[in-house]
Formats: structure tokens, sequence, C-alpha cells
């Protein structure tokens, strides 16, 4: 009872701290300016965060006090976890994937003498520790122990003394776009599906820090706007998780606020001292000038241009670089089939060909990811004794001895001689420029056209909701590589079959990423390719084991391999079914027909 009594007085006084901050944020709501006088923002957000973060404390400190009952304490643990995410993701982001990791086993794999094996913790995984009919009291305390002890380590050494204006609109923009590709999909809420709510609480902190920064704005019309477009957010992101309309969420609130911030930028008058992933000046997710495709590119590489690109291209369609100069780029990879064979298994290799569309957009290469960048995939394919069969020096020696290459290579790589490494720059230069983001559903949602169908808009709020495709696809590459950050991409065991059966099903003799360095734990895994041009890009898996969009669905609605029969320890796919009507089927499907791309221009 003491503990208790303690917890509320607690309570009370952390109320008492945030008082001021609470009337900051009711300027929003009233047409009253409430100064922060002289107190430097980065004050002002040191408080409003230790007393979120303190709040998220003290509710886990109370499922210690009486585990049996947590699920009330998770959620009031969560909501304040939530809140302190915009700033947690951004200056503590090591951390902060700690505390939001998915229920996975963690593997990271450096070379063959650092492989570390992590179980996961943080709020996932409490959470499905919480909700469920058998509670393990021991395990909730051992995960409560463990984000409590974190929480306090953060909330020790999180400074705000760094922070300036670039840094808060960053955070800022990172916030809006993790709730429409991540929070809004059931990403961080596997079990409760809360997603809703947990996305309503990150736009209630965003107005809580926007005030803080209202004396920023010149123009008091455009914090206006903020609050206003805020304020409509929060009264859009309710309702049931698998009804909630994601496709007008992102299309009439994301893209709005994406405009809205870059008249902040201007407004303010800032200047960014590089890009992040998404560049500068976006304003949609679904858009060639959403990406910033350095950033996924090795740092020692130069930037692309219109030449280079051209210089790739060739280099991609010659045969001439091959051994047996049978053999180019695009043998495997032909744009009329969106940059794949159409092959179950391509020639002279192991597994299916994957669409060279979006390439770029990820962060490793090859189905078990054994390539961290384009060159380095390029050279596995030039020494492969199936593909090319040569190797970098006499690679050199060929595109020298070509007039045409001679004088291309002088105006584009100036000053030296032509070397393996601007070949393969060349080449993937030319693979960087493949991403068109001018499919039907993208006009559509970027309110260039209004052609979608009822069916394929359902069909995207399907496959960010109910169907659970986001959760490994995410939008706007439709790929593994996770959003906002986009520093990692996945690799999943989704239990694929030999064979199309799910009567006696066994599993793919392929290893996946196994076979790299030999993790016992990583047998059967394997990255996840993007979904945009399905429909022409099949067969599908890894080894081209089905023919149809509608096999891979029924697939999927089963529980993936778990759903027939196949039993993999750590499937990471959820092995419950998704209980998807055929219509629902249908509709997914229908929205993964609108992805398909006009790509006769590359």
């Amino acid at each position: 009872m003491q503990l208790l009594s303690n917890f509320r007085i607690n309570k009370r006084a952390y109320l008492t701290i945030s008082l001021f901050l609470l009337l900051i944020v009711s300027s929003c709501s009233r047409d009253v300016k409430i100064k922060t006088g002289k107190t430097p923002f980065t004050t002002v957000m040191q408080k409003q965060f230790d007393t979120d973060i303190t709040f998220a404390i003290s509710y886990l400190d109370s499922i210690k006090h009486n585990p049996i009952e947590a699920s009330d304490h998770f959620k009031e643990a969560k909501k304040y976890f939530k809140k302190i995410e915009p700033i947690l993701s951004s200056l503590d982001v090591e951390n902060y994937g700690f505390l939001n990791q998915p229920n996975i086993l963690k593997v990271e794999e450096e070379d063959f003498t650092d492989i570390k094996i992590k179980s996961p913790s943080g709020y996932q995984v409490l959470e499905e520790e919480i909700y469920v009919d058998q509670i393990d009291t021991i395990s909730i305390l051992k995960h409560v122990n463990l984000i409590t002890n974190r929480l306090k380590l953060i909330k020790k050494n999180t400074s705000f003394k760094h922070v300036k204006q670039y840094h808060f609109l960053w955070l800022f923009r990172k916030a809006i776009t993790r709730v429409a590709l991540t929070g809004i999909t059931g990403f961080d809420s596997p079990v409760l599906e809360n997603s809703l709510e947990d996305s309503q609480i990150v736009y209630q902190s965003l107005l809580t820090y926007l005030s803080i920064f209202e004396n920023e704005f010149n123009n008091e019309n455009l914090f206006k706007a903020w609050c206003m477009e805020i304020k409509t957010t929060l009264d859009n992101l309710q309702g049931d998780f698998n009804k909630f309309d994601r496709y007008h969420f992102i299309k009439n609130h994301t893209h709005k606020q994406l405009t809205l911030w870059n008249r902040t930028v201007t407004d303010w008058k800032v200047d960014f001292p590089f890009e992040l992933a998404i560049k500068n000046d976006a304003i949609s997710l679904f858009s060639p000038d959403t990406f910033n495709v350095n950033y996924f590119a090795d740092q020692s590489q130069k930037e692309i241009s219109s030449e280079k690109i051209s210089l790739g291209k060739k280099l991609f369609y010659d045969t001439n670089l091959s051994d047996n100069k049978l053999i180019s780029c695009a043998t495997c990879h032909q744009p009329e089939k969106a940059f794949t064979d159409g092959l179950k298994i391509s020639k002279g290799v192991k597994r299916n060909s994957p669409t060279l569309l979006y390439t770029a957009l990820q962060q490793a290469f090859f189905y078990d990811k054994r390539a961290g960048g384009l060159e380095g995939q390029i050279i596995n394919v030039i020494e492969n004794e199936n593909e090319f069969h040569t190797n970098l020096e006499t690679l050199e020696k060929v595109v020298s001895k070509n007039s045409t290459y001679t004088l291309e290579f002088a105006k584009v790589y100036p000053n030296r001689k032509i070397n393996n490494n601007d070949i393969r720059n060349a080449i993937a230069s030319y693979i960087r420029s493949l991403i068109p983001f001018n499919s039907k559903f993208d006009r559509n949602i970027n309110g260039i056209e209004n052609t979608l169908s009822n069916s394929e808009i359902n069909g995207f709020n399907l496959f960010n909701g109910k169907a659970k495709c986001a959760t490994c696809h995410f939008a706007p590459i439709f790929n593994g590589t996770v959003p906002p950050d986009y520093k990692e991409s996945e690799i999943e065991l989704i239990g694929v079959p030999s064979t199309n059966d799910t009567i006696n099903a066994s599993i793919s003799k392929d290893l996946g990423r196994y076979e790299v360095y030999k993790t016992p734990e990583r047998k059967y895994f394997f990255k996840t390719p993007t979904v945009r041009n399905s429909e022409i890009t099949g067969p599908y898996m890894h080894n081209g084991v089905y023919n149809t969009l509608e096999e891979v669905l029924d697939f999927y609605n089963r529980g993936g391999g778990a759903g027939i029969g196949i039993d993999q320890k750590y499937q990471s796919l959820p092995p419950d079914p998704l209980n998807l009507t055929k219509q629902e089927i249908n509709d997914v499907i229908a929205f993964i027909k609108s992805l398909n791309e006009n790509i006769s221009e590359y």
C-alpha cells in the first residue's frame, strides 16, 4: 500500500511539473498566444521529455507491484512511450530500436568472427506476454525490468543542448512518415492492434512540441494551419483498425503535412546540413522525387548523372562483357518483364530472378543479403561461373578496347583510365535510376487522377491493415527496407514450400541466409522483395513455387508455412490465419495490380 501511495504522490508531482507545458499546448486550441518568454526551446523540450519518460517508468513500476493485472498499466506505459517516440527515435535510434523491436530473435552478423544472437525485449514483446490466456509473471517482470532500466538510462543521458531547428524539423517529419508507413499498419501493436490510438498519441505529442516552437513562426497563420491540420488528423484517427481508410489518410493528411512542413522550413529559413533517406523538399511519399538515392549508396560513390546512367545502360545490355559473349545483365532482367526473366529459376543459378526496379532503395542485395551494395553485387555476377564467368581484370580489358566506351568513360570519369570500379559504378547508376513511381496507384494518391476503383482502394487498406502485408512490405516501396530511417532491409522466414502443396508440404531445401555465415538461426531466411509490378514478375518466391498472385495470397492467408504444416521455430511471419474472405483477397490483388508501372523509358 505504501508503494502505491508513493506512486500516486509522484503522479501528482509530475502533473505539477507539466502544467506550464499544457498551457503552451492550449494555445493551439485557443486564438491566444502564450509565450514561453526567453526560455530556450531546448529547455522546454527537455522538461516535457523528462515528464513523459518519468510517467512511462512509473506505470511500468506499477506492473511490477501487480503483474497479474498488468494490462491497464501497460497501456498507460505504452501511451507515454508513444509520447516520447518522436524525440527518442531521432535522438537515440539504438535505444528506441531496443524498446520497439518485434518479438523475433535478433541475429547480427558482421563477419564469421562477430555473430551475435539476441533475444528480443521491449514494448512489443511485453504486449505479447501480457495479452495471452495464461500469463507468465516471471517473464513479464523480466521484460518490465529490462524496459524500465533502459528508460532510466535514456532519461539520465538524453540532452537537448545540441538540438537546433533542423533537428526538430527532421524528427517532426520522421514522426509523420512513421505513422503513415508503420504506425497505422499494426507494425508495433501485434496483439492489441492499438495502432490508431497509438498514432493519436504521437500526433498529440507533435502538437505539444510544435507549440513549444510557436515563437519560431514568422507566419502566424502557418502555425494555426498546423494546429487545425493536427486536430483534423486526430479526429480522423478513430474507428476500427480493420476498417480504417489508410489510403485517404495518407492522401489527405500525410501529404498535406509534408507540404506544411516544407512551408515551415521556408518560414523559419532553415538550411539543412545534408539529406536523409527522404529528400528535404519531398511533398509526397509516392514520387520519383521522394528519396535521396545517394543515401542508399556507398558513401565513396559520386553523384548520379544522366551521362553516367546512359553509359551504365549500354553496359547493362552488352553481352560482350560475359565470357561467352552471350549473356548481359538484361538476360535475367528484361524490361518487358519488369526486369525479371519470367522463369521459376534463372538459368545458371538456383533462385528466381528478382526485379531490379527500386533495387536502389534497399540496404542489401541478393535474396540472402550477401552483398551490401550494388557495386559489390555486380562483382558476384561477373565472377559467377554460371553467369558472366569472367573477372574484373578481363572486364576492364574488354571495355577499354571499345572505342565508344573509351570516349564516354573519359567524359563521365575524367582524368583516369577505365577501371572496374567505374564500370561497376556506371552499371549501378543505371540500376539506381529504375525508380519510376508512375503506377496508377501513385498517380491517384498524388492527386494527379481519380481512377482507382473501390476494390483497389480497399485492397490498399487491407494490405496495410487486416492482411498485415505492410508489416513486411512497407509502403511506398513495398519492400523490406524499414521506414522511416531506411537503414535495414529485412529478411524473413515465412516457410516457403518446395512445391505448391498444401496437404503434404515440405519446406524448400534452399537454406537462404544460412549459407552466408552458417548461423543456424538464419536457416530459410530470405530478403523481402518489392511487390510493385508483381502482376508481371511471376512466378513468385525465391524458388518460383507459385505461379499466380491468388496462390501467393492463399499461402499468406493460411498463416504461411505454419498454415500448411511446415513447422519452423523461427518463422517470422505470424502463424495465425488471416481469415481474409474471397472478396478481400481479390481486393488485395486488385491493389497490387494497380502498382504496375510504365517502364518503357528505361
